[in-house]
């Protein structure tokens, strides 16, 4: 089974490019993030033509998160992070597929910092951790993936100074991170690629890309029932070069 994330930053505006990912790639569940759609404008006919199942929760101009399922019917069973009823910003949706719990996220960017920005980040994230540590204790086949906005570990980004007030790569934004692994989750691209250089995301701007000044924000962490099971992990890195690109690229595991 192949298990995928990605932060496509505009479906309708980029479907084309999610499609010819999707016929290359063929993942059997995809966690997609910022939709930046409403509701009623989810490009469900085209996803079903390529054979694939969705669940979403649209909003406008930003966020939105969709879980896909090759051949199948994703099972909603959560359209939103508990904890705080007040927040209406969709980054959260989970269900059920072929006998796993799929959460996809999109996290809060949290720039400017410090401001209220941050604190809702990191608002956010206490509130993810806890719902983790939840489904962790379940003993359930699990898989959190997605847009976390959290660069967990200086090398995984690039070497400058440019980023160093950034909401990104705070203390706490990995103090949060280091956390859900310390609940016991495998970062599964790390586990796979424990020396490599790995970035998921090149800023459009300053010529980033051409130039690999990249950052690892998307991650697929797995429960203990799934990392047993963990064969592969990888970055589509080609996808970011195509033309009218996302700025992240997918990344993807493979389980056994």
């Amino acid at each position: 089974m192949k298990i995928a994330t990605f932060n496509v930053n505009n479906i309708n505006g980029r479907l084309q490019n999610l499609l010819a990912w999707l016929t290359v790639a063929k993942p059997d569940i995809v966690c997609l993030q910022e939709l930046k759609a409403r509701q009623t404008q989810f490009p469900r006919s085209a996803l079903a033509a390529a054979g694939y199942g969705a669940v979403w929760v649209g909003q406008p101009t930003w966020n939105g998160v969709a879980i896909l399922a090759l051949g199948s019917e994703p099972v909603l069973t959560r359209e939103a992070l508990p904890g705080d009823d007040s927040d209406n910003q969709a980054r959260y949706i989970e269900a059920a597929v072929s006998g796993i719990v799929i959460g996809c996220l999109y996290a809060p960017n949290g720039n400017p910092q410090p401001g209220p920005k941050f604190q809702y980040k990191l608002a956010w994230h206490q509130r993810l951790n806890a719902h983790a540590e939840e489904l962790f204790d379940t003993g359930l086949p699990v898989v959190l993936a997605g847009d976390y906005n959290i660069v967990p570990e200086p090398r995984d980004i690039y070497p400058t100074r440019s980023y160093d007030d950034n909401a990104l790569v705070q203390p706490e934004s990995r103090a949060a991170f280091a956390a859900l692994l310390d609940q016991g989750w495998l970062d599964a691209l790390r586990k796979k690629h424990p020396k490599e250089t790995l970035y998921t995301f090149w800023d459009y701007r300053r010529n980033r890309w051409p130039r690999d000044a990249g950052l690892r924000l998307d991650h697929i962490l797995l429960s203990k029932k799934l990392a047993r099971r963990l064969a592969g992990a990888g970055i589509d890195r080609d996808v970011r070069g195509e033309p009218g690109a996302s700025d992240h690229a997918p990344v993807w595991v493979e389980l056994r």
